[in-house]
């Protein structure tokens, strides 16, 4: 129980100094939270009124895909800033004191949940303001709550792995583009069917379709399929726990060194 409780508290410790790391960078508040909001307003006022998707109003159409945008670009500055704990040694002093290895990866992961989070939040509040008008009912929110959050977490494992990985801040904040662009190649903007055959086939089998249209329709009121729910799940599923894993070996490769 004493292990728990250590690992708790030097978690919490080390997701207190993350977001305080936050707060003073003005680069990652910049990305994190003032772009998603501009993304929100561009799409909705400069690009909604050229795209035809069908009768559903373009606003609430293109919520999903925004969000998880936003998350990308969001999960840049957690690979960064792992990468820059990294490459400045402060990460070699944490593993000389007295605290769980693990709370370092996991005060990363706290921290990205809550910056992902609030952005989140900052997203939806403005595409009310632009016209977002969700039918979902409370069982509905709390799935989206449920699939925004195993998405959270998968994307934080994955932006944290990259970070270890990387030979520089620089190289890591390199992993925007692939975090940034997978929702574009979706059904993120614009339906599927409308995109040439090769890429409407990637955009159907690739992670961000399933769990946009899974958000789409929850938010949207209208019947969810089973294999679409489905597979949301299991692509979070997936890519959390591959990348966890991945970010722990990874880890401990390079503490050994």
């Amino acid at each position: 129980m004493n292990k728990i409780t250590n690992l708790f508290v030097d978690t919490k410790t080390m997701a207190g100094r993350c977001l305080l790391l936050t707060r003073r960078n003005p680069d990652m508040v910049l990305t994190s939270f003032v772009a998603p909001v501009m993304m929100m307003i561009l799409f909705a006022y400069v690009l909604g009124g050229a795209i035809n998707v069908g009768s559903a109003s373009y606003v609430n159409y293109i919520v999903p895909g925004i969000i998880l945008q936003s998350l990308g670009q969001c999960a840049t500055t957690t690979a960064i800033s792992v990468s820059t704990d990294i490459k400045t040694g402060i990460i070699d002093r944490f593993c000389t004191m007295p605290i769980k290895k693990s709370s370092i990866l996991s005060g990363h992961v706290w921290e990205s949940f809550a910056r992902n989070g609030l952005a989140t939040i900052l997203v939806v509040a403005v595409a009310f303001l632009v016209g977002f008008r969700p039918k979902a009912d409370f069982a509905g929110w709390l799935l989206v709550l449920l699939i925004l959050s195993l998405y959270i977490l998968a994307i934080s494992w994955c932006s944290i792995f990259f970070g270890i990985i990387a030979k520089s801040p620089e190289g890591a904040g390199a992993f925007s583009v692939f975090a940034i662009i997978l929702p574009y190649l979706s059904s993120g903007f614009v339906p599927t069917d409308t995109m040439p055959k090769a890429l409407e086939l990637f955009a159907e089998h690739q992670p961000m379709t399933p769990i946009i249209d899974t958000l789409r329709t929850v938010l949207q009121g209208e019947e969810l399929q089973s294999h679409t729910l489905a597979a949301a799940i299991l692509w979070c599923a997936l890519l959390l726990t591959f990348f966890y894993f991945l970010s722990v070996k990874a880890f401990r490769k390079n503490i050994s060194r």
